[in-house]
């Protein structure tokens, strides 16, 4: 099973809809996690509605400091905003990154997490099945 880390800022909406989607579409063959370079320490409550709609909420998603993931092994780490693209950190290992920027829904209307998650799903989603799944 390979494994790949969702990295934002906050770890509130973007890499909560990327890890929940990853997880439910990529199951069989990788499994996702994700965090914050600065974790706001939630989950925003639209991304968190969004993803029981959609049936793929999992009471394991929380906002998560990069320090509670850093020492594990990666075969991936995608950055969804540039300012953790910025500020990645050094892996003690390493790890492929792809950057795949996403508009912050925070502070936005519903329809905002919607159009998100619909945006993750078309380009983020083939790109991590296409590295990691295919063989």
């Amino acid at each position: 099973m390979k494994k790949v880390l969702i990295l934002c800022t906050g770890n509130s909406c973007r890499s909560i809809i990327a890890e929940a989607l990853i997880n439910a579409e990529l199951g069989g063959c990788v499994e996702a996690k994700s965090s914050g370079v600065k974790a706001s320490g939630k989950v925003n409550p639209n991304a968190k509605k969004l993803l029981e709609q959609k049936e793929i909420w999992r009471d394991e998603y929380r906002s998560k400091v990069l320090e509670e993931v850093i020492d594990e092994e990666f075969d991936l780490v995608v950055t969804v905003c540039d300012h953790a693209k910025e500020s990645c950190p050094m892996f003690p290992k390493p790890v492929e990154k792809l950057h795949m920027g996403f508009e912050d829904p925070d502070g936005q209307s519903f329809e905002a997490f919607e159009k998100t998650y619909a945006q993750i799903k078309e380009k983020l989603l083939p790109e991590v099945e296409k590295r990691l799944c295919r063989v």
